[in-house]
């Protein structure tokens, strides 16, 4: 069964930081793109940030753009997201996602996800 857990969600303040990590367990997506969205409650899910197979393209939304930062090791198999300067806004459950074909770009779109994790909850406390 394939499986994706995300780690390293919690409480922090507001201008912290977090890191948060996404290991894949069943297989390997070092040949696809991978993403990060996230829902807040009573809100529908909405993009954060993606990656390209290789790591060499990224693509933020506006509102993370500057403070998030996507990134890849696929020695190790996992997908990280650097979150900086964190707003009570970013606050969610943040889940990590694989892309449904092999070398295709950085998607945005959540349809284009095959692969889900079971989220990780992030609160930023003002």
């Amino acid at each position: 069964q394939v499986q994706l857990v995300e780690s390293g969600g919690g409480l922090v303040q507001a201008g912290g930081s977090l890191k948060l990590s996404c290991a894949p367990s069943g297989r390997t997506f070092r040949n696809y793109p991978m993403g990060w969205f996230r829902q807040a409650p009573g809100k529908e899910r909405e993009f954060v940030a993606a990656i390209s197979w290789s790591g060499g393209v990224t693509y933020y939304a506006d509102s993370v753009k500057g403070r998030f930062t996507i990134s890849r090791d696929n020695a190790k198999n996992t997908l990280y997201l650097q979150m900086n300067s964190l707003k009570p806004e970013d606050t969610a459950v943040y889940y990590c996602a694989a892309g449904a074909r092999a070398y295709s770009g950085v998607d945005y779109n959540s349809n284009n996800y095959d692969y889900w994790g079971q989220g990780t909850q992030v609160t930023v406390s003002s």
